[in-house]
């Protein structure tokens, strides 16, 4: 649970080849590309805007990805800020898809038919070979959140503002998995409420 009285401003990373061909990267260390370059570059431009100088008071921590810490560091040029001063938390990492990492979405249905099925049968419990399911992601996540002391800007990846978005507003975990995940947008995470910039 987010503490009353912080604000999470989310970005997810911007987009990478992997994104653009529908390819699971997971963990695997994929860089953006130039959309999503330009992507991090207006998400950053938006935030400093809405903060001014809350800026200069507020953390800032990224999943230690490279396309998650390239996203800060070009959010936080946009924002006049030092690109390089922020932390990694290891906790803020994507969801591990263990085998399926490297593959296209539809391939799927051929190539792992039996774990594609399980997959649609139950989103939330299914855990790929060597990898997470989301209920896993989601106590990885808890964690994070529960250290939490300030308003912060976190650069991280698509499933874990799933996951996020359903421990603070606590969506049914049935719908999680289909939920919008945009790389061109500001997630704004406060104690029940999500809004987006």
């Amino acid at each position: 649970m987010l503490r009353s009285g912080l604000t999470i401003y989310f970005l997810r990373h911007g987009e990478t080849d992997w994104n653009a061909v529908q390819r699971y990267q997971g963990q695997t260390d994929i860089p953006l590309n130039e959309k999503g370059r330009g992507q991090a570059a207006r998400n950053g431009q938006v935030l400093s805007k809405f903060l001014g100088e809350r800026t200069h008071s507020i953390d800032f921590v990224s999943s230690p990805l490279v396309r998650a810490s390239e996203t800060m560091r070009i959010a936080r040029r946009e924002m006049g800020l030092d690109p390089q001063v922020f932390r990694t938390d290891a906790r803020l990492q994507e969801q591990n898809y263990g085998h399926w990492e490297g593959q296209l979405w539809g391939d799927l249905p051929t190539t792992d038919p039996a774990g594609f099925a399980a997959r649609e049968k139950d989103k939330w419990n299914w855990q790929p070979v060597k990898g997470e399911s989301y209920a896993m992601l989601s106590d990885r996540i808890s964690g994070w959140l529960s250290e939490v002391s300030a308003d912060c800007v976190v650069t991280s990846h698509g499933a874990v503002s799933r996951v996020l978005r359903g421990l603070v507003v606590k969506i049914d975990v049935r719908e999680l998995a289909e939920l919008s995940v945009p790389q061109d947008k500001v997630m704004i995470v406060r104690q029940g409420a999500i809004d987006w910039l």
